[in-house]
């Protein structure tokens, strides 16, 4: 029987193995692709070089490409602003409501509170 320890120890070692390597086929295979967030400057330029290669835009269609881009740029960035401002003003509108709820000994902690809440929000959104 001591021969056939050895013969063992390969078979497991060989079931083993495979089931590692077909593991790890079955994970690159079945998992989500991730998200790979890029620069906006990045997406632009890839964006640009795929259009470019792929449709072999002429010079002035290029050019005409870029002014597209730079208007859908200003615009998007227009929109973000107006909808930032909007919704600093339902915030305002709330933290109203909330101060005329409150009692004078209230209001001091609730300003603290949301000094608190806005330093966070400022520290999420520079990371």
């Amino acid at each position: 029987m001591n021969r056939a320890n050895p013969s063992i120890a390969l078979y497991l070692l060989l079931i083993f193995s495979s089931g590692v390597i077909v593991g790890a086929f079955g994970m690159r295979l079945y998992s989500p692709a991730t998200a790979k967030s890029a620069a906006p400057e990045d997406w632009r330029k890839q964006y640009f070089n795929e259009m470019q290669s792929r449709l072999k835009l002429t010079a002035e269609q290029a050019t005409q490409l870029n002014g597209i881009l730079d208007e859908t740029k200003t615009r998007a960035h227009q929109a973000h602003e107006a909808h930032d401002s909007r919704l600093r003003e339902i915030r305002e509108e709330q933290s109203a409501k909330v101060r005329n709820i409150l009692t004078d000994e209230q209001r001091p902690e609730y300003d603290k509170i949301r000094a608190e809440r806005e330093a966070r929000a400022k520290l999420v959104k520079r990371n």
